[in-house]
């Protein structure tokens, strides 16, 4: 069936509508001010800076000591320029806000943007060396794996782990928006929601990973290891006397060293700590501190299998729901 063009006379009354909502419901619109961060052009930096971090894996190969330094080095050229531009963006609409845009001040801004960018520059040679751990935490804490290569190719855990360390930088030097968006981004790629905020030590490995949640003031140290479905969030949100959210507060877990956490766990709260070479078996739902070198454990549960419509007697379902914890 062909359209009918005439229907089309409706759409100018539709658009006048949908502009008016912009004027009802500004909030959610951004007209007459000063551009946002591009999303499209964070994305691409985040590509560069990926690819500067695994030269030969990504995008370019056939690279090699005689030629890499020119391929980096025009990367590297690029990426200062984009995110000078980006972090300029970034860092006026958090100054001005709503306002109309000062084109006077354009000029602070881009060169605060380049002091923000080169400090971030400057840190990646160091970042690699902490990367390199992760690559090494994933391949000795996966039995599946079988190289280094694998899990910078394949595992979306250290996709969003590099990532949330990238995005981590910029937060530390107090770029706004900019790092969100790198860590939203992993997300929808990854299924693994870590915010820039948290402080995630060396030697960290999420396997599988769909369903990690990660929240801005978790503490994690060094040699972590979650599951997939692990979530280290917020116990609850503090309101002032206008029942406004408190925010700038310690609102998720801290994790220490060598700590396990297993699949579909949930540890919560900011005074929560979970001390050092501890375990955390799955589904567990922890809102209080363990000491060093605990196990916490859900009670076994009573399974019943039914065989060829014989149900088997409790214990024998116990016996063999037993069993295959055991063999698992």
């Amino acid at each position: 069936m062909a359209s009918d063009f005439r229907l089309k006379e409706k759409l100018p009354e539709i658009t006048n509508r949908l502009v008016e909502t912009y004027r009802t419901h500004g909030s959610t619109s951004h007209l007459g001010h000063c551009p946002l961060p591009n999303y499209e052009a964070v994305i691409q930096a985040t590509e560069w800076m990926k690819e500067i971090l695994f030269p030969g894996y990504r995008r370019r190969d056939g690279l090699h000591m005689g030629n890499v330094v020119y391929y980096v080095g025009d990367l590297v050229d690029k990426l200062h320029d984009l995110l000078t531009q980006q972090i300029a963006r970034a860092l006026r609409h958090e100054a001005n806000h709503a306002a109309e845009c000062d084109p006077m001040r354009l000029a602070d801004f881009e060169a605060l943007g380049q002091a923000k960018t080169l400090a971030f520059l400057e840190q990646l040679p160091e970042l690699r060396k902490i990367l390199a751990l992760d690559v090494q935490a994933a391949y000795e804490g996966d039995p599946a794996c079988k190289s280094l290569d694998e899990v910078i190719l394949c595992y979306p855990g250290f996709e969003a782990v590099t990532v949330y360390r990238l995005a981590h930088l910029l937060h530390e030097l107090e770029v706004p928006l900019i790092p969100r968006m790198m860590t939203e981004w992993a997300h929808s790629r990854t299924g693994i929601d870590i915010h820039p905020g948290a402080k995630i030590g060396t030697y960290f490995f999420i396997d599988h990973g769909t369903g990690v949640v990660i929240g801005e003031t978790c503490e994690i140290g060094h040699h972590v290891k979650l599951y997939q479905g692990v979530t280290l969030g917020a116990l609850s949100f503090p309101t002032d006397s206008e029942g406004r959210l408190v925010r700038g507060t310690k609102r998720h877990p801290t994790i220490e060293d060598r700590v396990v956490i297993y699949a579909n766990a949930t540890v919560l709260g900011g005074r929560t700590v979970v001390g050092h070479d501890s375990v955390i078996g799955s589904s567990v739902w922890l809102t209080r501190s363990v000491p060093p070198h605990s196990t916490v454990l859900l009670e076994r549960p009573n399974l019943r299998i039914r065989e060829k419509c014989e149900e088997l007697r409790p214990e024998d379902s116990l016996a063999n729901g037993k069993a295959a914890q055991d063999a698992a």
